[in-house]
């Protein structure tokens, strides 16, 4: 009786050999072109990394804004190419650090931001011209675009010089991730008029990058990452156009952000067919002309759901193969994980030895020689079509819903990430899946590791810090600009300009959101699972 084959996370089966056969009746022409051009299956420019590499960025904040501070200098000095900004789970949220429902949470997995007094500190000596910043931030996305705005204006840094990226994709935080804060309607709606804002405000910002990343650490296979995030990216296109922008007005300034797996096969064939089904979305469905609308710009993290607690140091292994996987599946921009990420916050050494990877991988291997290095590739184009064939299938069934927001209020997404999650837990549990160091090849005794800490006053320090704020501002020009925000909200003009005039005036992240959840309301999930 023949073994059974090996399949790839997506479920799809793995052949011991490939040959031409593989690729009998292959259209080299028409699936991959040439690199720069549509539909761009090899590469969205022509020369890729020959002339530069890729960004290089590290996902770092913690504690207070003067601490994250001296980490972004220590890791501009070791040679990072862009910020890359965690906040806290309060900030993510909208609420500021001295409301009851943060206590216990200020601080601790990114830094806490309450006003653009915390913004000043964040970027203190930083030349906001100069550097290309990244904020991991939804919900409350636009606030902090704002705040980084008014930071540049201090700096005297014209907002036509600005240059970086908020997360901003609510979608995804409703099916994967939970730091929602509005229904989908207004959300869509706050999107939409960040669209609006930075093309004629900040015209060099990237105001959204659609994520597949924490849907895929909630447990989704790479078919169920794509599939998903593309129907999410297809959504926000279909807002904008119905709020009456161009697709070439605002489509060149999207981009996306995926997770790097340690199936380093099967996450470049991944990336290869999300390139290829986005540009054929953008061309055919939505009329796209301008070449950089049909585009699929993406940034990469490494997996931290892949990290171990035990036997941390092989995480550098498995962090080196990822983003191996990312840059020969062509990304744009790349974080790699720090080894101590399964225990606590990145030491500052950790964090330069994630760095320090990316540059051996720029600077010593020769993968930076030659651009898309697997094309033609039996098993890599083969396993290109069939996660392309099986992404399509599960976009599919979203539109079949009524697309990506039906989905969601019908608790689609959520329940299929969670089964391939369960089933994945199962194999762990059971052994039929090798994780090193914890169902295979385990130590008896884990060695001492001393993690970085998180001082607890943070909390009680911000507190005050709010306190000295709310007395020191002018609390009438906070009133009636968080009045004009409210109206702005209730009607249909566009709620960045009232919202920038209340962060000027120092109205805090809480209170402009408590602002907008009186008008909006807040979000309540459906669970089918």
């Amino acid at each position: 009786m023949a073994a059974e084959p090996r399949r790839t996370e997506s479920g799809l089966p793995i052949e011991p050999v490939y040959g031409p056969e593989t690729l009998a009746g292959f259209d080299a022409a028409s699936r991959l072109g040439t690199p720069g051009q549509y539909p761009f299956t090899r590469g969205v420019y022509p020369t890729m990394y020959t002339g530069k590499p890729w960004t290089m960025r590290q996902y770092a904040g913690f504690g207070t804004a003067a601490e994250s501070n001296a980490r972004y200098k220590q890791l501009i000095a070791n040679g990072t190419m862009g910020l890359s900004v965690a906040f806290d789970l309060p900030t993510q949220m909208g609420y500021d650090s001295d409301a009851a429902i943060s206590h216990g949470e200020v601080g601790k997995v990114g830094v806490a931001v309450d006003s653009v007094e915390d913004m000043n500190v964040l970027f203190g000596g930083i030349p906001l011209g100069e550097v290309s910043t990244s904020m991991t931030i939804n919900a409350p996305g636009s606030l902090l675009l704002l705040l980084y705005q008014l930071v540049g204006e201090a700096q005297g840094v014209p907002s036509n010089r600005l240059t970086g990226t908020i997360q901003n994709d609510v979608l995804k935080e409703y099916i994967a991730r939970g730091t929602y804060i509005f229904p989908p309607k207004p959300s869509l709606r706050l999107i939409a008029d960040v669209f609006q804002y930075c093309r004629a405000e900040i015209p060099k910002w990237n105001t959204i990058s659609i994520s597949g990343y924490h849907m895929a650490e909630a447990g989704a296979n790479p078919a169920q990452e794509i599939a998903f995030t593309l129907a999410n990216g297809i959504e926000y296109v279909r807002t904008a156009v119905a709020a009456g922008m161009d697709v070439d007005d605002f489509a060149p300034r999207l981009s996306f952000f995926f997770v790097s797996r340690t199936t380093l096969l099967e996450e470049v064939a991944k990336f290869r067919a999300a390139r290829r089904i986005w540009a054929r979305v953008m061309k055919e469905e939505f009329g796209a002309k301008n070449p950089k609308s049909q585009m699929l710009r993406f940034h990469t993290q490494t997996a931290g759901v892949q990290l171990t607690a035990q036997q941390p140091e092989v995480n550098l292994v498995r962090v080196s193969v990822q983003a191996l996987a990312a840059v020969l599946g062509g990304t744009q921009s790349l974080h790699t994980n720090s080894f101590d990420e399964a225990i606590a916050l990145p030491t500052e050494k950790s964090a330069r030895l994630a760095l320090r990877t990316q540059q051996v991988l720029a600077f010593e291997t020769d993968i930076t020689a030659t651009v898309d290095p697997f094309a033609g590739s039996y098993v890599v184009e083969a396993m290109t079509d069939e996660l392309e064939a099986a992404a399509l299938e599960l976009m599919a069934k979203v539109e079949d819903m009524g697309g990506a927001v039906a989905a969601i209020e019908q608790g689609y997404q959520k329940s299929e990430i969670e089964r391939t999650a369960y089933r994945i837990q199962q194999e762990q549990d059971s052994g039929t899946r090798t994780v090193v160091g914890v169902n295979r090849f385990q130590l008896a005794a884990e060695e001492p590791y001393e993690p970085l800490r998180v001082d607890p006053a943070i909390e009680a320090q911000q507190a005050e810090r709010l306190a000295r704020l709310r007395a020191d501002r002018d609390s009438s020009a906070v009133d009636r600009s968080l009045t004009l925000l409210r109206k702005a909200a209730e009607g249909t003009d566009n709620v960045l300009y009232p919202m920038k005039e209340a962060l000027a005036a120092r109205a805090t992240v809480g209170e402009v959101c408590d602002a907008l959840r009186g008008v909006w309301g807040t979000y309540v999930p459906v669970d089918r699972f």
